[in-house]
């Protein structure tokens, strides 16, 4: 909204570890997406085996437009991988085809965080976006209900990115683990697919970090309006 101190002492480092982190997960991707796997298999295939291997049948594996957009839908209970990890034999691919079924292996077995941070999607949509936003107009207007509101609702998206963060280890550490089991990829191979969720999962943890700073900036904002 403006730069203040606590923009420049807080989220700025926040903002510049996410930028590093996007510059990271694209560059370990690409170094990975070189490097074929020996077994030939796509992404696509992964993500079937898996979820054979963990009797899902009910979930649709799809393509996608983009690079790293893969992702999976809960709601519709579709895999969507993009074009790179669909069709393409790469660890890369694999890694991140097998990371994306972790979150369908959470699903069929209703694991809890996945479920919160689901509950929490409308709440923190709205919260993130507005929330700052009715926290100083109360702060305009010195109307302490809209800050104390505004202030809850930035906390709900808050707590959504606090929660990303085991949903995705999680699926990370899952994804390995089958393919580890399943010799899906040589030990040597898991090394990079270990490269490359590591880098992914910085992305998260910035930009939990980023919405925390953001959070206690704006707390600090409203007790100096109050003083």
């Amino acid at each position: 909204m403006y730069v203040d101190r606590y923009y420049l002492l807080l989220v700025l480092p926040a903002i510049l570890l996410s930028l590093y982190a996007q510059i990271l997960v694209k560059s370990t991707f690409a170094k990975y997406s070189r490097i074929k796997s020996v077994r030939n298999i796509t992404g696509y295939a992964a993500a079937g085996l898996l979820m054979q291997v963990n009797r899902i049948r009910d979930v649709a594996i799809q393509p996608v437009w983009g690079s790293l957009t893969d992702h999976y839908d809960p709601g519709v209970k579709v895999l969507r991988l993009s074009r790179p990890v669909y069709g393409e034999t790469s660890i890369a691919a694999i890694g991140v085809a097998a990371h994306e079924t972790g979150h369908a292996i959470q699903h069929a077995r209703s694991y809890g965080p996945l479920a919160l941070r689901g509950a929490l999607v409308p709440v923190a949509t709205i919260g993130s976006s507005f929330g700052p936003w009715i926290a100083m107009g109360g702060m305009f207007f010195s109307f302490p209900v809209l800050i104390h509101l505004g202030i809850i609702l930035f906390g709900v998206s808050v707590l959504f990115y606090v929660i990303t963060l085991p949903v995705e280890f999680d699926a990370s550490s899952r994804a390995i683990a089958i393919l580890r089991s399943n010799q899906v990829l040589t030990e040597a191979e898991l090394e990079g697919v270990k490269k490359v969720l590591t880098a992914a999962a910085l992305t998260y943890v910035a930009s939990a970090l980023t919405a925390l700073m953001s959070f206690l900036r704006l707390i600090f904002i409203a007790r100096d309006r109050e003083r």
